[in-house]
Protein backbone atom coordinates (compact mmCIF):
# COMPACT_ATOMS: atom_id res chain seq x y z
CA UNK A 1 0.00 0.00 0.00
CA UNK A 2 1.27 3.50 -0.60
CA UNK A 3 -0.03 6.81 0.51
CA UNK A 4 -1.32 7.64 -2.95
CA UNK A 5 -4.13 4.68 -1.81
CA UNK A 6 -5.33 6.55 1.42
CA UNK A 7 -7.20 9.52 0.35
CA UNK A 8 -4.26 12.38 0.71
CA UNK A 9 -4.31 15.31 -0.72
CA UNK A 10 -1.29 16.36 -3.24
CA UNK A 11 -0.19 18.87 -1.07
CA UNK A 12 0.19 16.18 1.69
CA UNK A 13 1.71 13.70 -0.63
CA UNK A 14 4.30 16.12 -1.68
CA UNK A 15 5.26 16.89 1.67
CA UNK A 16 5.46 13.18 2.93
CA UNK A 17 7.45 12.36 -0.20
CA UNK A 18 9.61 15.01 1.11
CA UNK A 19 10.34 13.44 4.21
CA UNK A 20 11.41 10.28 2.53
CA UNK A 21 8.07 8.10 3.14
CA UNK A 22 6.86 5.91 0.68
CA UNK A 23 4.65 3.16 2.49
CA UNK A 24 2.31 4.18 4.89
CA UNK A 25 3.07 2.02 8.66
CA UNK A 26 0.37 -0.22 9.75
CA UNK A 27 -1.17 2.69 12.19
CA UNK A 28 -1.32 5.09 9.41
CA UNK A 29 -2.95 2.66 6.87
CA UNK A 30 -5.69 2.43 9.75
CA UNK A 31 -6.02 5.31 11.10
CA UNK A 32 -5.90 8.43 8.35
CA UNK A 33 -9.19 6.98 6.61
CA UNK A 34 -11.06 6.97 9.61
CA UNK A 35 -10.29 10.52 10.85
CA UNK A 36 -10.49 11.81 7.08
CA UNK A 37 -14.16 10.05 7.19
CA UNK A 38 -14.45 12.13 10.39
CA UNK A 39 -14.48 9.49 13.04
CA UNK A 40 -13.53 9.67 16.63
CA UNK A 41 -10.82 7.51 17.14
CA UNK A 42 -9.28 5.27 19.89
CA UNK A 43 -6.21 4.11 18.72
CA UNK A 44 -2.72 1.98 20.36
CA UNK A 45 -0.34 3.08 19.19
CA UNK A 46 3.66 3.22 20.73
CA UNK A 47 6.24 5.71 20.04
CA UNK A 48 8.00 4.89 16.57
CA UNK A 49 4.64 3.21 15.14
CA UNK A 50 4.31 6.65 13.09
CA UNK A 51 1.22 7.06 15.27
CA UNK A 52 1.89 11.08 15.13
CA UNK A 53 2.02 11.04 11.00
CA UNK A 54 -1.66 8.86 11.71
CA UNK A 55 -3.03 11.77 13.12
CA UNK A 56 -0.94 14.74 11.72
CA UNK A 57 -2.11 13.88 8.11
CA UNK A 58 -5.45 13.79 8.37
CA UNK A 59 -6.03 16.46 10.45
CA UNK A 60 -4.56 18.81 8.03
CA UNK A 61 -6.42 17.50 5.08
CA UNK A 62 -9.79 18.02 7.32
CA UNK A 63 -8.47 21.90 7.72
CA UNK A 64 -7.64 22.55 4.52
CA UNK A 65 -10.89 21.66 2.79
CA UNK A 66 -12.42 24.84 4.37
CA UNK A 67 -11.24 28.39 3.78
CA UNK A 68 -9.21 29.53 6.40
CA UNK A 69 -10.90 32.01 9.05
CA UNK A 70 -9.87 35.57 8.73
CA UNK A 71 -8.31 35.76 12.53
CA UNK A 72 -7.46 32.21 12.56
CA UNK A 73 -9.12 30.57 15.76
CA UNK A 74 -7.36 27.66 17.05
CA UNK A 75 -9.06 24.83 15.22
CA UNK A 76 -7.19 21.89 16.38
CA UNK A 77 -5.66 21.33 19.16
CA UNK A 78 -3.25 18.51 19.68
CA UNK A 79 -2.47 17.76 23.43
CA UNK A 80 0.86 15.86 24.72
CA UNK A 81 2.07 14.92 28.02
CA UNK A 82 5.72 16.49 27.85
CA UNK A 83 7.76 19.15 26.19
CA UNK A 84 9.86 17.26 24.29
CA UNK A 85 6.47 14.99 22.62
CA UNK A 86 5.06 18.43 22.23
CA UNK A 87 8.05 19.93 20.39
CA UNK A 88 8.30 16.76 17.95
CA UNK A 89 4.64 16.75 17.04
CA UNK A 90 5.09 20.56 16.23
CA UNK A 91 7.91 19.65 14.23
CA UNK A 92 5.67 17.17 11.92
CA UNK A 93 3.18 19.24 11.75
CA UNK A 94 5.27 22.04 10.27
CA UNK A 95 6.46 19.38 7.77
CA UNK A 96 3.45 17.94 6.70
CA UNK A 97 1.71 21.28 6.37
CA UNK A 98 4.91 23.02 4.33
CA UNK A 99 2.48 23.50 0.92
CA UNK A 100 -0.73 23.85 2.81
CA UNK A 101 -1.78 27.47 4.06
CA UNK A 102 -1.98 26.37 7.57
CA UNK A 103 -0.72 27.75 10.66
CA UNK A 104 0.51 26.21 13.96
CA UNK A 105 2.58 26.61 17.29
CA UNK A 106 3.48 24.85 20.18
CA UNK A 107 3.47 26.00 23.78
CA UNK A 108 4.60 24.48 27.03
CA UNK A 109 5.93 25.27 29.93
CA UNK A 110 9.87 25.76 31.22
CA UNK A 111 10.36 28.69 28.92
CA UNK A 112 8.99 32.49 29.00
CA UNK A 113 5.57 32.63 27.65
CA UNK A 114 5.55 35.56 25.62
CA UNK A 115 7.07 34.86 22.10
CA UNK A 116 4.33 31.77 22.45
CA UNK A 117 1.45 34.46 23.21
CA UNK A 118 2.98 36.75 20.51
CA UNK A 119 2.17 33.73 18.04
CA UNK A 120 -1.32 32.59 19.10
CA UNK A 121 -2.42 36.62 18.61
CA UNK A 122 -1.38 36.54 15.53
CA UNK A 123 -3.68 33.83 14.87
CA UNK A 124 -2.93 29.63 14.14
CA UNK A 125 -5.12 26.59 12.70
CA UNK A 126 -3.41 23.85 14.39
CA UNK A 127 -1.94 24.71 18.51
CA UNK A 128 0.23 21.48 19.85
CA UNK A 129 0.59 22.07 23.57
CA UNK A 130 0.78 20.64 27.05
CA UNK A 131 -2.09 20.80 29.11
CA UNK A 132 -0.37 22.64 32.31
CA UNK A 133 0.66 25.64 29.88
CA UNK A 134 -1.97 25.54 27.88
CA UNK A 135 -4.62 26.44 31.03
CA UNK A 136 -2.57 28.82 32.13
CA UNK A 137 -2.75 30.87 29.23
CA UNK A 138 -6.26 29.73 29.01
CA UNK A 139 -6.89 31.37 32.50
CA UNK A 140 -4.84 34.89 31.81
CA UNK A 141 -7.30 35.12 28.88
CA UNK A 142 -4.98 35.12 26.05
CA UNK A 143 -6.17 31.83 24.37
CA UNK A 144 -9.49 30.85 23.46
CA UNK A 145 -11.03 27.06 22.48
CA UNK A 146 -13.91 28.28 21.46
CA UNK A 147 -13.60 27.40 17.71
CA UNK A 148 -11.57 23.76 18.50
CA UNK A 149 -13.24 20.96 15.45
CA UNK A 150 -10.38 18.09 16.56
CA UNK A 151 -9.02 17.46 19.62
CA UNK A 152 -5.92 14.79 20.08
CA UNK A 153 -4.78 13.54 23.25
CA UNK A 154 -1.33 11.96 22.12
CA UNK A 155 -0.27 9.13 24.27
CA UNK A 156 -3.15 9.97 27.07
CA UNK A 157 -2.01 6.95 29.74
CA UNK A 158 1.17 8.87 30.01
CA UNK A 159 -1.08 12.06 30.74
CA UNK A 160 -3.25 10.51 33.80
CA UNK A 161 0.13 8.92 34.93
CA UNK A 162 1.11 12.53 35.46
CA UNK A 163 -1.68 13.73 37.01
CA UNK A 164 -3.69 15.62 33.75
CA UNK A 165 -7.21 14.08 34.68
CA UNK A 166 -8.40 17.32 35.87
CA UNK A 167 -6.62 19.82 33.64
CA UNK A 168 -7.68 17.43 30.85
CA UNK A 169 -11.51 17.57 31.24
CA UNK A 170 -11.51 21.21 32.38
CA UNK A 171 -9.70 22.06 28.79
CA UNK A 172 -12.72 20.38 27.38
CA UNK A 173 -14.97 21.80 29.23
CA UNK A 174 -13.71 25.33 27.14
CA UNK A 175 -14.37 23.91 23.70
CA UNK A 176 -17.21 23.15 21.81
CA UNK A 177 -19.05 20.05 22.62
CA UNK A 178 -19.35 19.14 18.99
CA UNK A 179 -15.97 18.44 17.63
CA UNK A 180 -13.88 15.30 16.61
CA UNK A 181 -11.90 13.56 18.83
CA UNK A 182 -8.79 11.03 18.40
CA UNK A 183 -7.38 9.49 21.48
CA UNK A 184 -4.02 7.68 21.49
CA UNK A 185 -2.61 5.36 24.29
CA UNK A 186 0.40 2.80 24.63
CA UNK A 187 -2.16 0.82 26.74
CA UNK A 188 -5.50 0.49 27.36
CA UNK A 189 -5.63 0.98 31.05
CA UNK A 190 -9.17 0.83 33.07
CA UNK A 191 -8.76 4.54 33.42
CA UNK A 192 -8.00 5.13 29.60
CA UNK A 193 -11.61 3.34 28.92
CA UNK A 194 -13.03 5.52 31.38
CA UNK A 195 -11.46 8.81 29.57
CA UNK A 196 -12.15 7.51 26.30
CA UNK A 197 -15.97 6.46 27.36
CA UNK A 198 -16.42 10.22 28.46
CA UNK A 199 -14.82 12.28 25.77
CA UNK A 200 -15.28 9.91 22.43
CA UNK A 201 -18.46 9.73 20.34
CA UNK A 202 -19.02 5.99 18.65
CA UNK A 203 -14.94 5.34 18.33
CA UNK A 204 -13.49 3.12 16.17
CA UNK A 205 -10.73 1.28 17.82
CA UNK A 206 -7.52 0.83 16.03
CA UNK A 207 -4.22 -1.19 17.17
CA UNK A 208 -1.25 -1.13 15.22
CA UNK A 209 0.58 -4.10 16.68
CA UNK A 210 -0.81 -6.61 19.36
CA UNK A 211 -1.05 -4.78 22.45
CA UNK A 212 2.18 -5.17 24.50
CA UNK A 213 4.52 -7.40 22.37
CA UNK A 214 7.89 -6.83 21.98
CA UNK A 215 9.64 -5.94 18.78
CA UNK A 216 11.01 -9.18 17.00
CA UNK A 217 14.46 -7.04 16.15
CA UNK A 218 15.45 -6.75 19.66
CA UNK A 219 17.71 -8.87 21.60
CA UNK A 220 17.20 -9.07 25.27
CA UNK A 221 19.33 -10.11 27.35
CA UNK A 222 18.84 -9.83 31.44
CA UNK A 223 22.17 -9.57 33.54
CA UNK A 224 21.73 -10.64 37.31
CA UNK A 225 23.76 -8.55 39.69
CA UNK A 226 24.33 -7.67 43.50
CA UNK A 227 22.58 -4.07 43.96
CA UNK A 228 25.53 -2.30 44.78
CA UNK A 229 27.68 -3.63 41.73
CA UNK A 230 25.05 -2.33 39.13
CA UNK A 231 26.89 1.05 38.35
CA UNK A 232 30.27 -0.52 37.85
CA UNK A 233 28.75 -3.29 35.66
CA UNK A 234 27.22 -1.06 33.67
CA UNK A 235 30.58 0.90 32.77
CA UNK A 236 32.08 -2.24 31.98
CA UNK A 237 29.48 -3.24 29.66
CA UNK A 238 29.52 0.22 28.08
CA UNK A 239 32.91 0.37 28.33
CA UNK A 240 33.94 -3.22 27.03
CA UNK A 241 31.60 -3.50 23.92
CA UNK A 242 32.67 0.07 22.75
CA UNK A 243 28.95 1.26 22.45
CA UNK A 244 28.60 4.96 21.31
CA UNK A 245 24.90 5.45 21.84
CA UNK A 246 23.30 4.10 24.78
CA UNK A 247 19.54 4.73 26.60
CA UNK A 248 19.83 4.17 30.08
CA UNK A 249 16.40 3.91 32.20
CA UNK A 250 16.43 4.79 36.23
CA UNK A 251 13.62 4.90 38.18
CA UNK A 252 14.60 8.44 40.05
CA UNK A 253 15.31 11.53 38.97
CA UNK A 254 18.01 11.07 42.09
CA UNK A 255 18.85 7.97 40.47
CA UNK A 256 19.73 9.76 36.78
CA UNK A 257 21.88 12.17 38.27
CA UNK A 258 23.87 9.83 41.07
CA UNK A 259 24.42 7.23 38.29
CA UNK A 260 25.57 10.30 35.22
CA UNK A 261 28.23 11.33 38.03
CA UNK A 262 29.47 7.28 37.83
CA UNK A 263 29.68 7.31 34.17
CA UNK A 264 31.53 10.70 33.88
CA UNK A 265 34.33 9.75 36.30
CA UNK A 266 34.27 7.02 34.29
CA UNK A 267 35.34 8.65 31.58
CA UNK A 268 32.44 7.97 29.65
CA UNK A 269 30.14 11.22 28.95
CA UNK A 270 26.62 11.31 29.92
CA UNK A 271 23.55 13.82 30.84
CA UNK A 272 21.05 12.50 32.97
CA UNK A 273 17.20 14.07 31.90
CA UNK A 274 14.08 14.70 33.86
CA UNK A 275 12.06 16.66 34.90
CA UNK A 276 13.85 18.95 37.56
CA UNK A 277 16.08 19.49 34.49
CA UNK A 278 15.14 22.94 32.52
CA UNK A 279 13.99 23.08 29.10
CA UNK A 280 17.46 24.22 27.99
CA UNK A 281 19.47 21.25 30.26
CA UNK A 282 17.12 18.51 28.46
CA UNK A 283 17.28 20.03 24.59
CA UNK A 284 21.21 20.32 25.21
CA UNK A 285 21.21 16.66 26.60
CA UNK A 286 19.48 14.99 23.80
CA UNK A 287 20.96 17.41 20.66
CA UNK A 288 24.25 15.83 21.92
CA UNK A 289 23.18 12.51 22.73
CA UNK A 290 21.60 12.29 18.94
CA UNK A 291 25.06 13.93 17.59
CA UNK A 292 27.46 11.87 19.32
CA UNK A 293 29.11 14.18 21.76
CA UNK A 294 26.69 12.31 24.58
CA UNK A 295 27.33 8.54 24.48
CA UNK A 296 25.04 7.83 27.31
CA UNK A 297 21.61 9.57 28.07
CA UNK A 298 19.86 8.79 31.73
CA UNK A 299 16.41 9.33 31.78
CA UNK A 300 13.74 8.57 33.91
CA UNK A 301 10.09 6.91 31.83
CA UNK A 302 8.22 10.60 32.15
CA UNK A 303 11.59 12.38 30.56
CA UNK A 304 11.91 9.73 27.61
CA UNK A 305 8.08 9.66 26.96
CA UNK A 306 8.00 10.91 23.32
CA UNK A 307 11.41 11.41 22.84
CA UNK A 308 12.53 10.91 18.79
CA UNK A 309 15.97 9.07 18.74
CA UNK A 310 15.77 7.11 15.64
CA UNK A 311 17.85 3.74 14.94
CA UNK A 312 18.60 3.72 18.98
CA UNK A 313 21.42 0.61 19.10
CA UNK A 314 21.08 -0.20 23.17
CA UNK A 315 18.46 0.70 25.76
CA UNK A 316 19.34 -0.45 29.36
CA UNK A 317 17.08 -0.93 32.20
CA UNK A 318 19.34 0.14 35.20
CA UNK A 319 16.13 -0.71 37.27
CA UNK A 320 13.77 -2.93 36.03
CA UNK A 321 10.42 -0.86 36.10
CA UNK A 322 7.79 -1.19 38.51
CA UNK A 323 4.98 -2.04 35.75
CA UNK A 324 5.69 -4.43 33.22
CA UNK A 325 3.98 -2.52 30.41
CA UNK A 326 6.54 0.07 30.74
CA UNK A 327 9.09 -2.22 30.11
CA UNK A 328 8.05 -3.16 27.03
CA UNK A 329 7.95 0.57 25.79
CA UNK A 330 11.35 1.52 27.07
CA UNK A 331 12.83 -0.93 24.97
CA UNK A 332 10.40 -0.36 21.97
CA UNK A 333 12.78 2.39 21.19
CA UNK A 334 15.48 0.49 19.81
CA UNK A 335 15.02 -1.96 16.99
CA UNK A 336 13.37 0.10 14.56
CA UNK A 337 13.16 0.71 10.96
CA UNK A 338 13.91 -2.95 10.38
CA UNK A 339 17.50 -2.07 12.41
CA UNK A 340 18.24 -4.37 14.99
CA UNK A 341 18.83 -3.73 18.58
CA UNK A 342 19.89 -4.95 22.23
CA UNK A 343 17.88 -4.79 25.30
CA UNK A 344 19.73 -5.42 28.39
CA UNK A 345 18.22 -5.35 31.66
CA UNK A 346 20.34 -4.91 35.11
CA UNK A 347 18.38 -6.92 37.59
CA UNK A 348 19.46 -7.20 41.62
CA UNK A 349 17.44 -9.53 43.74
CA UNK A 350 14.04 -7.20 44.71
CA UNK A 351 13.54 -6.69 41.22
CA UNK A 352 12.91 -10.54 40.90
CA UNK A 353 9.15 -10.14 40.91
CA UNK A 354 9.33 -7.55 38.54
CA UNK A 355 11.00 -9.81 35.99
CA UNK A 356 8.54 -12.54 36.57
CA UNK A 357 6.20 -10.01 35.96
CA UNK A 358 7.66 -9.15 32.36
CA UNK A 359 8.18 -12.21 31.14
CA UNK A 360 4.71 -12.85 31.77
CA UNK A 361 3.84 -10.19 29.84
CA UNK A 362 5.56 -10.79 27.05
CA UNK A 363 4.88 -14.42 27.11
CA UNK A 364 9.21 -15.64 26.60
CA UNK A 365 11.59 -16.12 29.26
CA UNK A 366 14.99 -13.61 28.78
CA UNK A 367 18.35 -15.00 28.58
CA UNK A 368 20.16 -14.77 32.01
CA UNK A 369 23.88 -13.93 32.20
CA UNK A 370 25.78 -13.32 35.30
CA UNK A 371 29.43 -11.83 34.88
CA UNK A 372 32.27 -12.98 36.70
CA UNK A 373 33.23 -10.77 39.33
CA UNK A 374 29.76 -8.88 39.59
CA UNK A 375 27.27 -11.50 40.75
CA UNK A 376 24.43 -11.25 42.68
CA UNK A 377 24.03 -11.20 46.57
CA UNK A 378 22.86 -14.74 47.61
CA UNK A 379 21.54 -13.44 50.85
CA UNK A 380 19.75 -10.33 49.95
CA UNK A 381 16.45 -10.41 50.27
CA UNK A 382 13.86 -11.21 47.11
CA UNK A 383 11.08 -8.76 48.73
CA UNK A 384 10.11 -6.36 45.87
CA UNK A 385 10.78 -2.37 46.44
CA UNK A 386 8.29 -0.82 48.49
CA UNK A 387 5.83 1.73 47.49
CA UNK A 388 7.69 4.86 48.14
CA UNK A 389 11.05 3.56 48.76
CA UNK A 390 13.37 5.64 46.30
CA UNK A 391 10.84 6.22 43.87
CA UNK A 392 10.30 9.87 43.53
CA UNK A 393 7.68 11.57 41.98
CA UNK A 394 8.38 9.89 38.56
CA UNK A 395 7.10 6.48 39.90
CA UNK A 396 3.75 5.71 38.56
CA UNK A 397 2.55 3.13 41.57
CA UNK A 398 2.50 5.90 43.46
CA UNK A 399 -0.16 7.51 41.69
CA UNK A 400 -1.86 5.00 41.11
CA UNK A 401 -1.79 4.15 45.12
CA UNK A 402 -3.89 6.63 45.77
CA UNK A 403 -8.08 6.23 45.89
CA UNK A 404 -9.89 6.57 43.05
CA UNK A 405 -10.58 10.58 43.62
CA UNK A 406 -7.08 11.54 44.54
CA UNK A 407 -6.30 9.75 41.39
CA UNK A 408 -8.24 11.75 38.70
CA UNK A 409 -7.50 14.82 40.30
CA UNK A 410 -4.18 15.06 42.28
CA UNK A 411 -3.33 17.68 44.95
CA UNK A 412 -2.82 20.98 44.15
CA UNK A 413 0.68 20.88 44.68
CA UNK A 414 1.04 17.63 42.48
CA UNK A 415 -1.02 19.67 39.50
CA UNK A 416 1.85 22.62 39.72
CA UNK A 417 4.66 20.35 39.69
CA UNK A 418 3.26 19.21 36.51
CA UNK A 419 2.76 21.79 34.66
CA UNK A 420 6.24 23.62 35.91
CA UNK A 421 7.29 20.88 34.09
CA UNK A 422 5.29 20.44 31.20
Amino acid sequence: MSFNSLGLSDALLKAVSKQGYTTPSPIQQKAIPLILEGKDVLASAQTGTGKTAGFTLPLLQLLSQGQPLRQRPVRALVLTPTRELAAQVYQNVKQYSTYLDIRSTVIFGGVNQNPQVATLRNGVDVLVATPGRLLDLHNQRLISLANVEILVLDEADRMLDMGFLRDIKKIMAVMPSKRQNLLFSATFSKEIKALANEILNHPVLVEATPENTTVDAIDQQVYRVAKGLKPDLLVKLISDGNWEQVLVFTRTKHGANKLTKKLISSDITAMAIHGNKSQGARTKALDGFKKGTVRVLVATDIAARGLDIPLLPHVINFELPNIAEDYVHRIGRTGRAGASGLAISLVSADETSFLRDIEKLIGERIPMEIVEGFEPDPNASTEPIKQGQGQGRNSRPQARKSSGNNQSSGSSANRNRNRRRN
